[in-house]
């Protein structure tokens, strides 16, 4: 076989035969298509999105000077626990913003907590602490009754429904040593781990939806991999095109 069709001398970047030129231009313009498909998706999606809050955050706005002056209601100091208790929730906030947050999910309990109970509230809460501090076994049944007799009482305090997922943190989240003010701390950081964690860049690529899916996702997570799939068979598809055309036989 000569040289100008012996596909066994390839090289991607100094091709010297017609078959290697042939399939590095191929592999070029596929690789091409796959990089517009996934950076030039990303791209748009930065171009379009704009920051778009949660109401829990429209929530934290509109009291939040409320609860920084004290002119607070019980009603609004429950909506700063919730919204507190709805950010710990996120499972990568750092151990700097948990301190404040259980700060402001404690401040909140103890002022929703009639004076007469304030003082047994701080030893359930340091009980459990202690408690929690000891075990090595959460299915310990001192540990549970301790944590469900807690869950039950201030989920009641705090307006949440039995079904809310946020019981399940919340006598987690609480320091007794950290309940009976909001520290400088605290105000200073807060608004700022609120926008941090409240507010998202969205746009129509995020809010809409196809086939079930949010687009953005579908795009990403199902049209990308059948994509790669579809161009990987019309590699294979001109391949045999140009083996065809340049006479090569396996």
């Amino acid at each position: 076989m000569s040289d100008s069709t012996n596909g066994y001398h390839i090289s991607f970047f100094k091709p010297t035969t017609p078959r290697a030129r042939f399939n590095r231009q191929i592999v070029i313009w596929l690789a091409s298509i796959w990089a517009v498909a996934i950076f030039g998706f990303q791209i748009l999606l930065k171009i379009v999105e704009k920051p778009t809050p949660e109401p829990a955050y429209v929530t934290f706005q509109n009291i939040w000077a409320k609860i920084e002056n004290g002119s607070s209601d019980i009603a609004e100091i429950q909506e700063f626990g919730q919204v507190s208790l709805s950010v710990l929730g996120k499972i990568d906030i750092t151990d700097g913003e948990k301190i404040v947050l259980g700060n402001a999910l404690s401040w909140s309990l103890y002022n929703l907590t009639a004076d007469s109970a304030k003082t047994a509230l701080i030893e359930r809460i340091q009980n459990f602490e202690k408690i929690e501090s000891e075990i090595k076994n959460i299915s310990d049944p001192e540990y549970i009754q301790l944590r469900n007799g807690l869950t039950e009482d201030l989920s009641l305090v705090l307006n949440l429904k039995a079904t809310d997922v946020r019981t399940k943190i919340l006598p987690l989240e609480l320091s007794s040593g950290n309940m009976l003010s909001l520290t400088e701390d605290s105000r200073y950081n807060l608004p700022a781990i609120m926008k941090k964690y409240l507010v998202h860049n969205q746009s129509f690529l995020t809010d809409s939806r196809f086939l079930g899916f949010p687009f953005h996702y579908f795009y990403t997570a199902v049209f990308l991999l059948i994509l790669f799939v579809g161009l990987c068979w019309v590699y294979c598809l001109r391949a045999d095109y140009r083996d065809k055309i340049l006479g090569i036989e396996e």
